[in-house]
């Protein structure tokens, strides 16, 4: 008998899921899947906990839909990618498997695994691998010169160009083969750290992620673009966490959204939101076409001289939300207690951290690896480049937020800040984004720290290092 092994990694899912599909096209064949935990590679990039108790509850969950379908699901776990190498071969010999199939990761390690992976098979096992976890391949959305953009906005449009051309189809479930037995000892845990997650801001379960793909794009993407950027609205998707583990697939998600408004590709209703899901495939394409992103580096090399200040006070301060700037506390002391933060927020702390504290963002980026549940390397990456003004279509380096005027934009009566900061409950909303302002005015004593920087100071110093980095 032939046998299909389906190798799972940030799909997990059963419905849309390509390099499944492809393995149970043969009605005959036996088909089973394995997903290897490889802690030691976890904790090298910084897994969150929370991500990992995401992925071990979606595994469960996988492990009960593939069993409904007669398809046997192995979760091992080895210490890194070299020892999955090895593990599978060895796999593939005990199961006598003839064929592998696997959705690509576009992460510089996990490029080069699988590129290992398929010289130690050799002839032995056909390997077919599937861009699943993008709308369209990385390297299909060239400039004139076939070079991949360095810029979002002429790049969406491209990629809107091609999308209008043929959407990408989604593929069914699999369907039911034959009875087979599954193994409940083929289920191993995790040594790893987990952390539960708020079932009330991402409930378990694939069903509930595609409930609340339809919730979000029949109720809230009218108002998306008019409530995204305010905290105390819960006017986002909310989605990030299950597409950063593959629970949902993008196409999934253009699919339905075109389903409610087709005229989103046009520009209408629903528009805002798929920009923000071409900036998903953005930051995935540059990935493939410049893997340094990958390592630590800059996508502008004169960035790389900027003179970053080691303060670890500043930097445990912005950590724990206790630089006295509300808005940058409260962002932070969401991201600490629940995994998540809103997205105008992730800018908004970013900057702090970069321009205000001129600390190198790789430390930001690191330790929101270290919290979110929706962590994506290349998301990331590319936000923290983008507010570092180090990246592609970064900000320009001289453009630097004003924490204060932030808060007082996006928060203005100070409804999110009051909510991460019950410190601040008897402030005034008239000084809620300047509370030592009030308590220099008032006998009362805030536990709240004074801002740690002078912001007006800061940008200055800011942009004098920016510019003698970029001379050099």
């Amino acid at each position: 008998m032939t046998t299909h092994l389906v190798w799972f990694r940030n799909d997990l899912r059963v419905n849309d899921n390509l390099a499944l599909a492809a393995a149970c096209r043969d009605p005959d064949a036996r088909v089973i899947g394995i997903f290897i935990a490889t802690p030691l590679q976890w904790r090298k990039h910084e897994m969150s906990p929370r991500q990992a108790e995401f992925i071990w509850q979606h595994l469960q969950s996988l492990h009960t839909a593939l069993a409904a379908r007669g398809i046997d699901l192995f979760i091992r776990q080895v210490d890194g990618f070299d020892e999955s190498v090895d593990f599978l071969k060895n796999f593939c010999e005990t199961q006598q498997v003839n064929a592998l199939f696997y959705n690509y990761q576009y992460e510089f390690n996990e490029r080069q695994r699988d590129a290992e992976l398929e010289k130690v098979l050799g002839s032995d096992v056909v390997c077919q691998g599937f861009d699943d976890s993008v709308l369209l391949p990385p390297g299909s959305v060239t400039t004139g010169n076939h070079e991949m953009y360095k810029v979002f906005t002429p790049f969406s449009k491209a990629f809107i160009k091609r999308l209008k051309e043929g959407l990408p189809e989604c593929v069914s479930s699999p369907q039911v083969r034959n009875a087979l037995q599954v193994e409940t000892a083929n289920i191993c845990t995790f040594d790893y750290p987990q952390q539960s997650v708020d079932p009330n801001l991402f409930p378990y379960g694939e069903k509930q992620a595609i409930n609340q793909l339809r919730f979000f794009c029949r109720q809230r993407v009218e108002d998306y673009a008019q409530q995204r950027d305010f905290p105390a609205v819960d006017g986002t998707s909310r989605l990030s966490a299950y597409l950063a583990i593959g629970v949902l697939s993008p196409r999934q998600c253009l699919q339905r959204l075109l389903s409610e408004h087709p005229q989103a590709l046009e520009g209408g209703v629903g528009s805002v939101w798929l920009n923000e899901l071409i900036w998903r495939e953005f930051y995935r394409h540059l990935l493939v076409a410049w893997p340094k992103l990958c390592r630590h580096q800059p996508f502008i090399p004169w960035t790389d001289s900027v003179a970053w200040r080691q303060d670890n006070a500043q930097f445990v301060a912005w950590q724990q939300g206790n630089t006295g700037f509300p808005i940058v506390d409260a962002a932070m002391r969401q991201l600490n207690a629940t995994g998540w933060m809103h997205n105008r927020l992730r800018m908004v702390v970013a900057s702090f951290l970069v321009k205000d504290l001129l600390i190198d963002w790789r430390q930001g980026e690191r330790y929101f690896m270290s919290q979110l549940i929706d962590g994506d390397l290349a998301a990331n990456n590319g936000g923290w480049q983008w507010a570092a003004s180090t990246g592609t279509d970064a900000a320009p380096y001289f453009r630097i937020f004003n924490p204060t005027t932030q808060g007082e934009r996006f928060d203005k009566q100070g409804e999110f800040i009051r909510q991460w900061l019950p410190e601040l409950g008897i402030v005034p909303d008239k000084y809620i984004h300047t509370p030592w302002v009030w308590a220099d005015i008032q006998p009362l004593t805030l536990d709240y720290p004074r801002p740690i920087v002078d912001h007006k100071q800061a940008r200055i110093a800011t942009l004098a290092a920016y510019e003698v980095a970029r001379k050099s």
